[in-house]
């Protein structure tokens, strides 16, 4: 009887112990889950006022469009519009250190224009967009760079249009980054989709602007998603 009573108490230690390890086990891989689930990335914004959404509502701007898009895919990323109207290269090398007191995960740098049409220097814009992107690699050394092209009037001449549209594929050549060939591209010159002033898009034309950049930005955050999910 003693026997019996000791072999049954042996089976229930045993079975607890179990159950302690394999509860240890579920709430390992639940607490793992939790941690990835919780890593929100940060996408930055940069740009002048095509990225603000000039005229519009900030939801009617196409950073937001992005958001939105990422939303439904159910991403853990977060969209910050640093649009800011009349940014200029220059401008926009002073202005990145205070926007890098947050991380940033993506930079999608889409400054230039207002460069090119006051006629400034592509070499200098050029320099100048380099120093932003070192800043930003300098705070995160794995900061996913992504280059939104532009494009000049033909008023402005070959030459200068040629050396200006140069500066965007130079930079995402030079930094591993990915480029959005020209961010307006069927929006630029179409009387519908733009404002009176002929510059600035309409909220319609945000949405092909946000066609434009999610084409080449899903890939990278898909590719980040993949890596983070080592």
């Amino acid at each position: 009887m003693m026997f019996c009573r000791r072999v049954f108490l042996s089976l229930i230690l045993g079975f607890c112990l179990m159950s302690f390890c394999f509860s240890q086990e579920i709430f390992s891989q639940i607490s793992k889950v939790s941690v990835y689930v919780e890593q929100s990335r940060n996408i930055l914004f940069f740009g002048d006022s095509l990225t603000a959404g000039f005229g519009l509502t900030p939801s009617q701007a196409f950073p937001a469009y992005i958001q939105n898009k990422i939303q439904g895919m159910e991403w853990n990323f977060s969209v910050f519009n640093a649009g800011l109207s009349g940014e200029t290269s220059s401008a926009g090398l002073r202005r990145v250190d205070w926007l890098l007191r947050n991380k940033v995960d993506v930079l999608v740098l889409a400054l230039g224009a207002n460069d090119g049409l006051r006629g400034i220097s592509p070499e200098l814009t050029e320099k100048n967009l380099q120093g932003i992107i070192d800043k930003v690699r300098r705070k995160n050394s794995r900061v996913e760079i992504v280059i939104a092209g532009m494009r000049m009037p033909p008023s402005l001449g070959l030459d200068y249009n040629r050396q200006f549209e140069a500066v965007f594929s130079n930079l995402a050549r030079r930094n591993d980054g990915r480029l959005i060939p020209f961010l307006l591209e069927g929006v630029a010159g179409m009387v519908n989709l733009n404002l009176d002033d002929g510059i600035h898009p309409t909220a319609e034309g945000h949405k092909i602007i946000a066609k434009n950049v999610w084409l080449v930005l899903k890939p990278v955050l898909e590719k980040m998603i993949c890596r983070q999910r080592r």
